[in-house]
């Protein structure tokens, strides 16, 4: 896993210090910058693959230059494929020789994570691509004939200054993230997932190009039996966990929540790794996995880390942990991933998960409605009927199940927008109180993405996963984990992500991944082979936090300390007396929405005073004592 840092017609090799300091924590291992013509192109290195000097960036092959984050696992493969002769077991040099073969059809061969800069002085062609499912971050920043582009917000803001988009922080406000290519930015875009930007140096001229769209497999059906699906997904997940183990040099552990999905991810590197070590989280307050992920750990005789936070920790760390983001972030599960990515850097470099397997196969509770009923074609007048029955029906009691599950189906149906269904059915952030906003957030985008869905021909719950994976694991899910292990220079992989998985999954019937109320039928039956009887049928969790108890107490005092601030940002976005009635208890919502609101734009606070002092925190020991490799 690395940094990478680039621009075009925007000179910064004179501040090279400044981004080498910003991406210290991606790569603290090396660096090198490249320089040619109106391009530059900068690398941090974190060394897992092909340690020696072999391995380092940028890294030419005749004409063509490349700038790498993050890795190829079958590359080995791709080499014997090809018939490709290296002199190095570096996956960066295995790119540039299949682009002298390929051109850019090669990254349908990939299996892996990857943002890279790939410059043909050749063809006077720049390159900036994404995998499929967008693990590895790139944020592109175009003025003019100006492009800069970044693996980290933070650093593209200290060195471009973009202007703040208000519209875009209004959106976050309501949906609870920023969605897709959106960013707190005007002139900056987060690069999709599963796309290429290729552009001409010489005219500037642009074009982006989808080369991945996991929407078409949604349309292929695997047409499988359901005991087959079992044993094709168990060989899937295997290759997938085995590739991302034997492709790095260094140890390799496993995140362990105490749910199936990184516990079939344990288990099944415990086959390909002795001595696997896991980590997991203790939260005072929060509902204990541990014991969980301690059945799991012992079942496979794996070397257990349970990491158990504090509210000491907690108060020392809450607005670093959010500053590292270069963007507001909501998303409280960040806290304890932060912690526990932070206490096995201790002992391990790489670190499995089980990202993805939730959007994937059903994982969550409100897609058990979208099995039932297709909420995205619901006449007019089957709303008000809903919306009708809703409103003599008491609020759903979560721990009642059944009940809960009916409540919400009501509840979506009710919805007259899609834009409504949609937020309410992820996040249930500001949807009801549009009258409040101050400055209108700009849901162009997400309207038009729903309706296209909308048309789609396909089930209400293919359509529910296709969305959530391409927006809030793409923005949210994702994010959320590549800061937290990078910012401890720990490299993340999610084996659920792989190629194959990502090409067999969306076929699957509808009954594969939801049934009789249960989700992930098809992983929980997996699991039968590899878990504990006790946990497969435990309900979605991951790494939870109390946000409701610490809102109202331990974080109570410095969430009040930005909200009553006079320099807040907020009251330009969004009504600052409805804010003070949230709380103060004033409108009526439950408890868990509006510590959900309050820490939103507490989170957004954070992210305002940062940007005002422009501060980016890292340790800039190694740099100072080094100088600089020009490429």
């Amino acid at each position: 896993m690395c940094g990478i840092f680039g621009t075009l017609n925007f000179s910064a090799s004179h501040r090279a210090p400044e981004i080498f300091c910003g991406l210290y924590h991606r790569g603290p291992n090396d660096r090198g910058l490249y320089k040619n013509d109106n391009v530059e192109l900068f690398h941090t290195r974190l060394a897992i693959q092909d340690l020696s000097e072999q391995g380092k960036q940028p890294m030419r092959q005749d004409h063509v230059v490349i700038v790498f984050n993050g890795e190829i696992y079958n590359h080995l493969e791709l080499r014997k494929k090809y018939n490709l002769q290296a002199e190095s077991n570096s996956d960066t040099q295995t790119i540039l020789m299949l682009y002298k073969k390929l051109g850019m059809q090669m990254l349908k061969e990939f299996d892996g994570m990857f943002a890279f800069a790939l410059y043909d002085e050749q063809k006077k062609q720049l390159f900036l691509a994404r995998d499929r499912a967008g693990k590895r971050p790139l944020y592109v920043y175009q003025k003019g004939d100006s492009l800069v582009f970044s693996s980290e917000l933070n650093t593209l803001y200290k060195i471009t200054k973009p202007c703040v988009n208000y519209e875009s922080l209004s959106s976050y406000l309501y949906i609870g993230y920023h969605y897709k290519q959106d960013t707190p930015y005007k002139e900056v875009i987060d690069l999709q997932a599963g796309s290429y930007l290729q552009i001409d140096t010489v005219s500037c001229k642009s074009n982006s190009i989808r080369w991945f769209d996991i929407s078409q497999h949604y349309f292929k059906s695997n047409n499988i039996k359901y005991p087959d699906a079992i044993t094709e997904l168990d060989a899937k997940l295997n290759l997938a966990v085995k590739r991302r183990i034997e492709s790095s040099d260094l140890d390799v552990g496993c995140f362990l929540s105490g749910g199936i999905d990184s516990g079939l991810v344990t288990a099944i590197a415990s086959g390909y790794k002795e001595k696997l070590k896991t980590f997991t989280v203790k939260l005072d307050g929060a509902y204990d996995e541990s014991a969980l992920a301690y059945e799991v750990a012992n079942k496979y005789a794996t070397e257990h880390t349970v990491v158990d936070i504090t509210f000491d920790d907690l108060n020392q760390n809450i607005e670093k942990i959010l500053i590292n983001y270069g963007e507001p972030f909501c998303d409280s599960s960040a806290i304890p991933s932060y912690y526990v990515a932070k206490a096995a850097k201790q002992h391990i470099t790489v670190v499995l998960n089980g990202d993805g397997a939730d959007e994937l196969f059903g994982g969550y509770r409100r897609y058990v409605p979208f099995r039932y009923f297709d909420f995205f074609n619901t006449s007019a007048l089957s709303k008000y009927t809903f919306k009708s029955l809703l409103n003599i029906l008491p609020i759903a009691n979560e721990k009642k199940s059944r009940y809960n599950y009916f409540y919400r189906m009501l509840k979506f149906a009710s919805y007259r927008k899609d834009i409504e269904l949609y937020t309410s059915a992820s996040y249930d952030l500001l949807v009801g109180f549009e009258k409040y906003f101050v400055t209108q957030p700009n849901l162009g985008e997400i309207e038009n993405d729903l309706l296209r869905y909308k048309q789609y021909n396909l089930s209400s719950l293919s359509k529910i996963l296709l969305i959530d994976f391409e927006a809030i694991l793409f923005s949210d899910m994702l994010p959320k984990m590549d800061i937290a292990t990078m910012s401890n220079s720990l490299e993340g992989r999610s084996p659920f992500l792989s190629k194959e998985i990502l090409e067999f999954a969306p076929g699957l019937e509808d009954n594969f991944k939801i049934n009789n109320l249960q989700t992930k039928k098809i992983l929980r039956d997996l699991s039968q082979k590899y878990l504990p009887d006790n946990l497969i049928n435990q309900p979605k969790r991951g790494f939870e936090v109390p946000l409701k108890r610490w809102m109202d107490t331990q974080l109570k005092e410095i969430v009040n300390d930005y909200l009553l601030s006079k320099g807040a940002l907020y009251p330009s976005l969004v009504n600052k007396n409805f804010i003070h009635d949230l709380m103060n208890r004033k409108i009526k919502i439950s408890d868990e929405r509006r510590a959900k609101i309050l820490y939103n734009i507490f989170a957004l606070e954070v992210w305002h005073k940062n940007l005002k002092s422009n501060v980016v925190s890292h340790d800039t020991t190694f740099y100072k004592s080094q100088n600089l490799q020009l490429t």
